[in-house]
């Protein structure tokens, strides 16, 4: 089969096509042909072995290989159709549409074996599979964290950082639950986020939210350099500050945050779990949300997509077709 494969740590150009054995499935996986994939920036990040948030550096190196990567297949979140399972399956079978999730690589190939008790769910109806590929990543982590804000109607909710892939779905999940969306982010992102229901913006090139005089009941923070004092103060009293991208000193601050003040401040990582997934595909096939891709790439053009992801540049998601 055909894999979007690299065999040492670098720039996009290290990823290259190579022809590499079509995986077997065990007695409790499932093999996927994978029809599309997500070019992440986590994907970017093991690739390169460079991340914004530092201090998981040193236990994935040993995990992932320290001279070299020990798994050459990139891809974390996918959509495909079920081929073949393994004998002790039976949530699945073949002909299945799915998309989901990888545990971590292996989508950038045209087969992937996953086990079946991965956050894996039937394909939402009303999507195409790289509109599929898109959510899973995106989709998991803001509603976790959305659900974890315990958003009111009516409720003021800042997004930083709104136009990548969490927090495009965090935008639109925010909005389903009745708040008022303010969206921070570059100014070529601005009508996009307008479009999916944000309420205001900020272009954060221009303007400091933080000195905007406005107080927020909910910021979702997913620029990995903010200032966490800045957030705290454009708290309103009793205000939720939830950070996707923690460094150790934010980690350290929701405590005393959390201890000291009437705001409350988390870091909890998404679980990604497959009810989480089966409410995503409920909401997209009920119009609530959907994914919002920039570019579609062949695996051809695998080093251009992580470079179109890397630039930030990107209006929405970017997808591999794949096979």
């Amino acid at each position: 089969m055909k894999a979007v494969v690299y065999i040492k740590y670098g720039t996009p150009d290290v990823l290259h096509i190579r022809e590499i054995e079509k995986p077997e499935p065990k007695a409790n996986e499932i093999l996927i042909k994978v029809h599309a994939a997500e070019a992440t920036k986590s994907d970017c990040e093991l690739r390169s072995f460079h991340f914004s948030v530092q201090w998981f550096w040193l236990p994935l190196r040993i995990a992932m290989g320290i001279t070299k990567p020990k798994r050459q297949v990139l891809g974390g979140y996918f959509a495909g159709e079920v081929e073949r399972v393994g004998k002790d399956v039976v949530k699945f079978k073949a002909g299945d549409e799915v998309f989901g999730a990888t545990g971590l690589v292996g989508a950038y190939g045209e087969y992937v074996c996953v086990a079946a008790t991965n956050t894996i769910a039937p394909k939402p109806h009303n999507m195409s599979f790289a509109e599929a590929a898109a959510v899973p990543l995106g989709g998991l982590n803001a509603l976790h964290f959305m659900r974890r804000a315990h958003i009111q109607a009516g409720e003021r909710v800042l997004i930083n950082g709104a136009g990548g892939s969490i927090g495009t779905f965090a935008v639109q999940i925010a909005k389903s639950m009745g708040a008022e969306v303010t969206a921070v982010d570059s100014a070529i992102k601005e009508a996009m986020l307008r479009g999916i229901g944000a309420d205001h913006f900020f272009d954060y090139a221009k303007e400091d939210f933080s000195q905007s005089g406005q107080t927020y009941d909910v910021i979702f923070d997913m620029v990995a350099g903010s200032s966490y004092p800045k957030c705290i103060n454009a708290l309103t009293s009793k205000g939720r500050y939830l950070t996707g991208n923690p460094r150790i000193s934010h980690m350290i601050r929701t405590l005393f945050t959390n201890k000291l003040t009437d705001k409350t401040a988390t870091f909890a990582f998404a679980g990604e779990r497959e009810e989480e997934l089966l409410a995503l595909k409920e909401m997209i096939e009920a119009g609530t949300i959907r994914a919002v891709i920039d570019r579609i790439y062949s695996m051809e053009e695998a080093a251009e997509a992580h470079r179109r992801v890397e630039t930030e540049q990107r209006v929405g998601i970017v997808v591999l077709s794949i096979g």
